[in-house]
């Protein structure tokens, strides 16, 4: 905005409107109040922690088995660290990796945990993961795949931006049916980029084709990654919860029997949604087959970067794609397996050490932080006893209420901290409670199943949010704001699948007595 000021002060200078002297006072006036913005943001994470930390002691959480849970002195200290990084990361007033730092720093200077636990956090399996994930999609950019990809499918969708949007989205969708979301989306977003310098030459202007290109990558790898195992991380966990508590086992196949309607209604439903809220500037692209005719054709025949690149990927994803399915593999942690393609990449020259500089830190940064507040809820006790508080409140509650209300839980959970602890920390005490209201736990499983796969909120809900980040179209604010009925669309999906389609496919609200 200072840029545009300083353009704005050097017009009216060369018009001879205002002398230099009082322009430059006007330029630092405004500063002065734009700072006034962030200050207040600033301050009101700050006061929020202050205010949780100092407030006395809040009563115990007791679930419908009469157990009683503490909120400690660490856990208070937690949710406020909890709420501190939620203003900062929406308002942005520092870089939302250095927010993620300050997660760190508050968690030792306030003895809520120890600094070797809440630094480890940052390097996580998980956040390795995401480098995996990142450096893939770096190696098909520089091997040129990206390119090849996106050239063939522009062929295919034309010239039209709305078909554009649709061929980008039913691509990424039918990539996370075989693949984590987060690899996806880091391959993906470089085949966006070079789909995006077609439309734009300059790539970092933000356009609102642009906006809804990434906003929508990063909302449809969400909704794809609910349909089947091989989607996220968070499926496998909360079959097993499931299994631990109810004694049953939800198969691969019966979870994409109900999950493939829902899934992919919402890759169209936000397509339509999206085309509304980010229509593009232009209807078509003038004179885009036949450029891309032209590009495509000077790529030439495949390169062997190309054929190892494509290998080893294929490799990696089929062995990710093997554990859900072999047990001996299950063993073999995932991180471990997507980083064996990181050293392959290396060692046959495709990528080199400017690659490696080239990796978003501020990004891995920020799943660090997610991760670190995260496990500092779930380790001082603060998540069991913010999900008992909320959940009981719903106690004598309708079926569908119920069910309702654990969906939104949830939905507001996963935007903060990773869906995997979102999951762990709501779902054993929703199917503890299932058996008072009768309310069928598979219902109370798939709802909460969806919801954690579409945190349309905040960048730390999941990693393509923050990676669609990297293309500089749109600020958190932003996404919060799109994120807002982007929500509200899918709760009421969902509740359409609960009342009436799921019942329909065979699981009904309420269990069936013999």
């Amino acid at each position: 905005m200072l840029f545009r000021l300083k353009e704005k002060r050097e017009r009216k200078r060369n018009q001879n409107e205002l002398p230099p002297e009082l322009t430059d006072t006007y330029l630092a006036r405004v500063a002065y109040r734009l700072d006034w913005k962030r200050l207040f943001f600033i301050f009101l994470g700050i006061a929020l922690f202050v205010l949780l930390y100092f407030l006395p002691d809040f009563p115990d959480a007791v679930n419908p088995m009469g157990e009683h849970f503490v909120l400690t002195r660490e856990g208070k200290a937690a949710l406020g660290v909890f709420l501190l990084a939620a203003v900062w990361w929406v308002s942005e007033v520092i870089p939302i990796g250095v927010t993620s730092i300050t997660i760190g720093v508050i968690q030792v200077l306030f003895l809520i945990r120890p600094a070797k636990v809440a630094f480890g956090d940052f390097m996580d399996p998980s956040v390795w993961f995401i480098i995996g994930s990142i450096v893939i999609g770096r190696a098909f950019t520089k091997s040129g795949l990206t390119k090849r990809i996106a050239y063939k499918m522009l062929l295919m969708v034309g010239e039209r931006t709305s078909m554009i949007y649709l061929g980008s989205f039913i691509m990424t969708a039918g990539l996370t049916l075989i693949m984590a979301h987060t690899a996806v989306a880091a391959t993906v977003f470089p085949l966006l980029m070079a789909i995006y310098a077609l439309y734009e030459q300059d790539s970092s202007k933000p356009t609102r084709f642009g906006k809804g290109l990434f906003i929508g990558m990063a909302f449809i790898a969400g909704a794809g990654s609910i349909i089947t195992l091989l989607g996220a991380a968070r499926g496998a966990v909360a079959i097993g919860f499931f299994r631990d508590i109810t004694g049953r086992e939800i198969s691969f196949f019966e979870l994409t029997y109900y999950m493939f309607p829902l899934g992919w209604l919402m890759v169209g439903l936000l397509w339509v949604f999206l085309m509304m809220f980010f229509r593009p500037e232009q209807k078509t692209i003038p004179g885009l087959r036949e450029r891309v005719g032209i590009l495509n054709a000077g790529l030439g025949r495949f390169a062997r970067s190309e054929a190892l690149t494509l290998t080893i990927v294929f490799l990696c994803v089929a062995t990710l794609s093997l554990r859900s399915f072999v047990p001996d593999l299950q063993l073999l942690n995932k991180s471990s397996i997507i980083l064996v393609s990181t050293i392959l990449f290396f060692l046959f020259k495709i990528l080199n050490i400017d690659d490696l500089e080239s990796i978003p830190w501020n990004i891995v940064l920020l799943f660090g932080g997610a991760m670190c507040i995260g496990f500092c809820l779930v380790q001082t006790g603060a998540a069991d006893w913010l999900a008992i508080t909320c959940l009981v409140v719903l106690k004598n509650a309708s079926p569908f209420i119920f069910v309702m209300g654990i969906a939104i839980f949830v939905l507001l959970m996963t935007n903060f901290i990773m869906n995997v602890a979102a999951i762990a920390i709501s779902l054993p005490v929703a199917l503890a409670m299932a058996p008072y209201l009768n309310v069928s736990p598979e219902i109370v499983l798939f709802t909460s199943l969806a919801v954690a796969g579409m945190p349309f909120l905040l960048l730390v809900g999941a990693a393509p949010n923050a990676i669609a980040y990297e293309s500089k179209q749109f600020s958190t604010g932003e996404f919060f704001k799109v994120g807002v009925p982007a929500s509200i669309l899918l709760l009421i999906v969902l509740a359409l699948f609960i009342k009436v389609i799921w019942p329909l496919m065979g699981m009904p609200m309420t269990p069936i007595t013999n």
